[in-house]
């Protein structure tokens, strides 16, 4: 009988798996091998790559390129205007961080080409150096309605001051970033030269007007903005007063750069082109000789600028104000008037009882503002407006 001799077969192996897996050991290396040299052509290639970005477009431009290979987490961020938006566009938040130097050197960027390459509409600069509230501002909106294209508003006062003013209010978060201005202190100039140069960031603001919280307009804002753009002349007073004060409170220390010859006095209240605003904003040579040597009873506020522009510019200024006050009464301080003070009579008087020069001719129109006017004389002051301002 035919004897079978018996294979030993090892457990839990199949002789046809194991052949399989034999001829898959042979073609691993093989495989192995293909990606090692995927991985390195890979390696070469990114290295060319960096190497002719790097040599063509710069380091920045390399960081850039990894960078954009990455998928964003995030959604994209506000991305500000590259255009010529940026320059003329002015600022959506009048609150910003800078320092009086830092916003005065801002402020101070002049075009050196004069023809602009973009519609200008020149506005009006409306700069309210206040205190606290606005008492007549009611008034103030009525007569700037429906001008929204030909003015700007900014307001200083004193810092611990908070307006409350609603959004459709012409006064809503106009206020700049202010600090604690003293009368008859160079604080005072400094709070007119912030005034001025937050307003100097609007490309578009051509004329630059300081009034107080009492000041109100005697014309409708057409009869303004038109007397203001026809004029050649800036509006601020600049007389050589040679009494006890004007010229007796000339310091012989403000020499050479302020020669007695050259001493002015002038209102607080004035009118300037915007030429003539930044010559007050840049100013440091003038500066530091009336802050130290002009101090009470040398009263700055009415003698830097004043000064100041009469040597810069003494043919560009008119040399009267263009606000009405009433000194007859003495003292300190003009005359406030009350309710019971508003007539038609007395707007009579004060809008046709002048005579002045206007562009080098005789004129009945010489002022457009007047002051001081009480909280008290609101009431009556909107009902006479329509028929005696004319708004």
């Amino acid at each position: 009988m035919q004897q079978y001799r018996a294979v030993p077969i090892e457990e839990g192996k199949d002789p046809a798996a194991a052949t399989a897996r034999a001829t898959q050991s042979r073609a691993l290396p093989v495989r192995v091998i293909q990606m090692i040299v995927l991985f390195f052509a890979v390696c070469i290639a990114f290295s060319v790559v960096s190497i002719y970005v790097f040599k063509h477009f710069g380091v920045s431009s390399m960081v850039n390129t990894v960078a954009s290979m990455k998928p964003s987490l995030q959604p994209p961020c506000y991305q500000e205007s590259s255009g010529l938006d940026r320059w003329i566009k002015p600022p959506s938040d009048l609150i910003h961080t800078m320092t009086d130097q830092e916003l005065f050197w801002r402020a101070s960027y002049v075009p050196r080409v004069k023809k602009y390459p973009f519609n200008r509409v020149p506005k009006i600069a409306f700069m309210f150096l206040t205190k606290g509230p606005l008492p007549l501002a009611p008034l103030w909106e009525r007569f700037l309605k429906g001008n929204e294209k030909y003015y700007s508003v900014y307001v200083h006062s004193s810092p611990s001051f908070h307006a409350d003013f609603p959004p459709s209010s012409v006064f809503f978060r106009r206020q700049i970033p202010s600090q604690v201005a003293e009368w008859g202190r160079m604080s005072m100039c400094d709070a007119e030269r912030r005034l001025l140069a937050n307003a100097l960031l609007d490309i578009s603001n051509e004329w630059f007007v300081l009034v107080s919280e009492s000041c109100i307009p005697l014309y409708n804002f057409t009869s303004i903005y038109q007397y203001i753009m026809r004029s050649r002349y800036s509006f601020i007073g600049a007389f050589d007063d040679p009494g006890p004060f004007g010229r007796g409170r000339y310091n012989e220390n403000m020499e050479p750069e302020v020669p007695l010859s050259m001493w002015r006095k002038g209102a607080q209240w004035f009118e300037v082109n915007r030429r003539l605003a930044i010559y007050i904003v840049e100013d440091t040579k003038f500066y530091l000789k009336f802050e130290q040597f002009c101090r009470p009873a040398c009263y700055v506020d009415e003698h830097y600028f004043p000064t100041m522009l009469t040597i810069q510019a003494t043919n560009q200024l008119a040399n009267r104000s263009l606000t009405w006050v009433d000194w007859s009464r003495g003292g300190a301080h003009p005359a406030t008037f009350g309710r019971a003070d508003i007539t038609i009579e007395f707007f009579k008087k004060v809008r046709e009882g002048s005579t002045c020069l206007y562009n080098n001719q005789p004129s009945r129109v010489c002022f457009l503002f007047a002051r001081k006017f009480a909280p008290s004389a609101l009431e009556p002051l909107l009902l006479i407006a329509p028929t005696v301002f004319g708004y």
